[in-house]
């Protein structure tokens, strides 16, 4: 009797250290799944999963396994918060995502009282790292930025074009539109049309008819690439000859397949693509085999979750808290370069630049880094 007790002791000892020994780091990863903007939520989860694969087969982050758990937020604040409260109750303690700026800044609160660590790959409202939470972190720049970038583009090269600047009323749309507007309009250029749409809107009949009457030759559009393509389509077979010159939230090639023939000439702001970096060509020939082209965030993704590994390794724990202070305190490097964040989690990243839209080698269209 006395044997099979201490048998039955030592067991659960044994189940108990395993269970220790064993365990996961849960990370979630949020972002638009399903509904227009799945495309994107796609490479959210691809860089994160491929990233989880590799760090797991590396030995974990500090002999933990990575297990990744989605959230899908459908691009909706209010789903976002769901997503963020059922991470809270799955022991989540680390999040890549989520997209959209207007959905990762309600989220980051959630996760910030419960002691959740938050990287975006793709959110770029100032707001998000500007309220002195703990835990936001970002891999990709921010509208300001951006919006500086776009408005001395804008003065430079079309100071004598008519400009309408429209967006669509989010977070993200409108902030950039406006940086986009303040920067413009210092460097001496001002729009003759301003105008917001609503998002999931399929018919620009009334808008395309008063830029024409404003003679519009120029739209800048802050916003996402579903609305942007039907403003092209739409522009070209109602008669209006305008170029649109928008932001990152347009770099999914399903642009093109809304906007059809239409969408050449089109231009746009994101970072240096890294999947032209010498570094990265293994990584993105092992994304291309698998049948996910890692266009866009895909990358900001992976390197979310790098920065996430190496920084737990650098803090000898995987405690959000212990983390976040130790991605403040080093730099990494990642798909992006070397990487380091500043005391609100903004990364030190290299500026934006210009991309058209043009028919590839492949005689399918896509958008290429200008060289000018």
């Amino acid at each position: 009797m006395k044997k099979s007790l201490l048998s039955a002791v030592a067991l659960t000892a044994v189940v108990a250290f395993g269970g220790s020994a064993w365990a996961d780091v849960l990370i979630g990863v949020g972002g638009p799944f399903t509904g227009p903007n799945a495309a994107f939520g796609a490479q959210l989860q691809k860089g994160a999963e491929q990233a989880a694969a590799e760090i797991n087969a590396a030995g974990g982050i500090n002999g933990e396994q990575v297990k990744i758990v989605l959230g899908d937020d459908v691009s909706d604040p209010k789903q976002g918060i769901s997503v963020a409260n059922k991470f809270v109750a799955d022991g989540v303690k680390f999040v890549v995502g989520h997209f959209n700026s207007g959905v990762s800044i309600p989220a980051s609160e959630v996760y910030a009282e419960n002691g959740i660590l938050q990287i975006t790959p793709a959110s770029t409202n100032p707001e998000f790292t500007e309220r002195g939470l703990w835990n936001t972190f970002r891999t990709c720049g921010r509208d300001d930025q951006q919006g500086s970038i776009a408005g001395a583009y804008l003065a430079e090269n079309f100071k004598d074009a008519k400009i309408a600047i429209i967006d669509d009323k989010t977070p993200y749309g409108q902030g950039l539109a406006e940086e986009t507007k303040k920067a413009m309009n210092a460097a001496g250029v001002t729009e003759v049309v301003r105008e917001g749409v609503n998002t999931g809107d399929k018919d620009f009949s009334a808008l395309i008819a008063k830029m024409k009457e404003a003679g519009v030759s120029i739209i800048y559009w802050g916003g996402l690439h579903t609305e942007a393509g039907l403003i092209i389509r739409q522009a070209a077979d109602q008669g209006l000859d305008a170029t649109l010159v928008s932001g990152d939230g347009i770099v999914s090639n399903e642009l093109a397949s809304i906007a059809g023939d239409a969408v050449e000439g089109t231009l746009n702001t994101f970072g240096p693509d890294p999947r032209l970096a010498p570094q990265n060509k293994e990584l993105v020939e092992k994304f291309r085999a698998s049948g996910f082209e890692p266009e866009a965030y895909t990358l900001y993704s992976y390197a979310a979750m790098q920065v996430l590994a190496e920084a737990a390794k650098k803090a000898g724990s995987n405690d959000p808290e212990a983390v976040a202070e130790a991605m403040k305190a080093n730099t990494f490097a990642t798909a992006l370069g070397d990487m380091g964040f500043d005391e609100k989690g903004d990364p030190k990243l290299p500026g934006y630049v210009m991309y058209e839209w043009k028919k590839g080698p492949d005689g399918n269209y896509s958008y290429f880094q200008k060289e000018d």
